[in-house]
């Protein structure tokens, strides 16, 4: 367990000199008498220092928590003011600044602000940005300061590899554009090389910049190809476009519409310097964007013609069509006025309903406030000794009236109900009736005798003979289904005893539902009770009586039921197995008392042993 907790400790130990060499170097920035000189040297042996140490760790966070420490007890701060000053306060001591440039740079590159993370992009990083510029247009212009341009411009790409967001600062920098209009090689060469690192670092470099930003750095590129006369020059600003054309796509097609004459720049220009393959790839790439450009040109014209053609059509049928529009305009205009008028009507209301509102809420507050001042004023002039009845009065009166509303809402919703369920036995019983009535009428319908028969001309004895036969011979196929009056009698007779015996079970069913749910209630209440008695050391004689059940056979079953579970608690575990059933003892009346006695007065069957105190106290 401690060779596990070692790492801890560790991690705990470096946290703690990290704060302490932070703490220490903030300090000492702090003094008022060190020069700028000093302050430089100081901050390139702490920083190189705390970063060396933290990149040294094998916590990946180290380096990430040291710049974040860094930024914010203002330690970069301090280094950007430094990098600001003016040569003549800086001392001619250009290698520590260009150091100093070197290690701000890399401690902004991985800090994580937090809740201060706008500040940091908008404010510190520009500002930053801004020193290293400043000092590379300072160190541009001095002889033995080559290498520390590069150093600052190195500086400088790996800043924008890590945040793109500043390329349209540098881009449209004074110190940059100073830069820019240097003559010397070098520098040139430096600044395409620096924006080449940059891309090459970032692969999405290009890809997050605007179309503004992109274009000033095409143009830069550009520039360079069209005024400087040298090859490295001009090969890195060739490698700089096909970078630009590789990770910007078609988003280049629209940038190199600015550039016309550029593949005849490079054609003549360019050839023979030593990297005609980058030249006539970035040839191609123009030409192809070139002949993309010019092929919509020649549909462009056509369409323009069209569009000029529909337009004169146009114009015809609307003028031709205004020529009657002088009522719909005015009934147009009619309608729109009075829907304006109807929707600021409508307006003027909700917001009168909304001020009414406003103001009962106001009053209703306002004369809560009073009566609550009105009844803190009579409680002061209540004696103290009244006051806490006068509370639990009116807070029984609040339990009241707030009862006797859910009482009103219960009923109310419950006589719903019930006035719901009447109306759907009405509605059944009418069904009932109305199929009841259709059925009599059915019926009347069909015992009706029929109408007298004067008899048909023509029809003989003979043919009356063979119709009556055949009714005859239908009848005795088709019996009627219909029975007489008295098996009628005999059937409601039967069904009379049926009847009542169903009526009876109804009715004994409906007083067993209702035991059962006086028993219910009861367990629930003694339940109830149960749960709110006191321990058995404080129960009294009267709140003994409580638990006693009114029915005798009840209260002689649950005694037993509890001598039985207290003997056979307190009998050897060799005991249970099965000897009781042998032996057939059974616990006496003195062994009850000798039980009750022993376990401190407990209630048995609804008898207590007083006087004698719980064993558990005693020990």
């Amino acid at each position: 367990m401690h060779s596990l907790n070692l790492p801890v400790f560790r991690l705990m130990e470096l946290l703690e000199e990290e704060e302490a060499l932070i703490s220490e170097l903030r300090r000492q920035l702090e003094e008022e008498d060190l020069k700028p000189e000093e302050r430089i040297v100081l901050l390139n042996d702490s920083l190189n220092k705390v970063l060396s140490s933290a990149a040294l760790q094998t916590d990946s966070s180290a380096l990430t928590r040291v710049k974040t420490g860094l930024y914010h007890s203002g330690v970069l701060t301090h280094c950007v003011r430094l990098l600001s000053l003016s040569p003549s306060r800086l001392g001619g001591n250009w290698t520590s600044a260009a150091t100093l440039a070197h290690l701000t740079s890399s401690s902004c590159v991985g800090v994580e602000p937090g809740s201060r993370s706008e500040a940091f992009h908008r404010l510190f990083l520009p500002s930053v940005m801004e020193a290293l510029l400043s000092l590379a247009s300072q160190l541009m212009s001095r002889a033995e300061g080559s290498s520390l341009f590069r150093k600052v411009m190195d500086s400088v790409g790996w800043l924008l590899s890590a945040h793109p967001h500043l390329t349209a600062q540098v881009l449209s920098s004074a110190h940059y554009e100073h830069i820019q209009m240097c003559d010397d090689v070098t520098v040139s060469l430096l600044c395409i090389q620096m924006w080449i690192q940059t891309c090459t670092v970032n692969r999405g470099f290009l890809s997050q910049l605007g179309d503004e930003s992109a274009l000033l750095l095409l143009n830069e590129a550009v520039a360079q190809l069209a005024l400087s006369s040298d090859s490295a020059v001009g090969g890195a600003s060739t490698r700089l476009m096909l970078l630009m054309a590789n990770q910007l796509g078609l988003r280049l097609h629209s940038l190199l519409l600015s550039f016309t004459g550029l593949d005849s720049l490079l054609e003549k220009d360019w050839r023979g310097r030593g990297f005609e393959q980058d030249v006539d790839q970035l040839i191609s790439v123009v030409q192809r964007e070139t002949a993309v450009s010019r092929q919509p040109e020649a549909s462009a014209e056509r369409v323009r013609a069209a569009c000029v053609i529909q337009a004169a059509w146009r114009s015809l049928q609307t003028r031709r069509r205004l020529r009657g529009l002088s009522r719909a305009v005015s009934a147009l205009q009619r309608s729109y006025r009075a829907r304006r008028r109807r929707l600021q009507e409508q307006e003027a209301a909700r917001q009168w309903e909304e001020q009414l509102r406003y103001q009962v809420c106001v009053r209703r507050r306002q004369a809560r406030r009073r009566f609550h001042q009105k009844q803190r004023e009579l409680l002061l002039l209540l004696p103290p000794d009244q006051v806490r009845p006068y509370l639990e009065e009116c807070e029984r009166r609040a339990a009241v009236v707030i009862q006797s509303v859910w009482r009103g809402f219960r009923e109310r919703r419950r006589r719903s109900d019930v006035l719901r369920a009447s109306q759907r036995q009405q509605r059944a019983a009418r069904t009932l009736q109305r199929a009841g009535r259709r059925l009599l009428e059915k019926r009347r319908a069909a015992e009706a005798p029929p109408p007298p028969r004067t008899g048909e001309e023509g029809l003989t004895d003979r043919r009356r003979a063979e119709f009556k036969q055949q009714v005859e011979e239908y009848i005795g196929a088709h019996r009627s289904t219909r029975v007489s009056a008295e098996e009628c009698a005999s059937l409601h007779e039967e069904v009379q005893p049926l009847l009542r015996a169903a009526l009876q079970g109804g009715e004994q069913r409906r007083r067993e539902e209702q035991r059962v749910e006086a028993l219910l209630a009861c367990a629930r209440t003694q339940l109830q009770l149960l749960r709110d008695a006191p321990p058995l050391s404080a129960v009294t004689a009267t709140q003994a009586e409580s638990f006693l059940s009114p029915s005798a056979s009840v209260a002689a079953r649950a005694r037993d039921a509890h001598n039985a579970t207290l003997q056979a608690s307190r009998l050897p575990w060799g005991r249970t197995l099965g000897e009781m059933t042998h032996t057939g003892q059974e616990a006496g009346p003195a062994h009850l008392q000798e039980l009750e006695a022993e376990l401190g007065g407990l209630f048995i069957g609804g008898s207590a042993v007083d006087g004698v105190k719980p064993r558990h106290q005693d020990e």
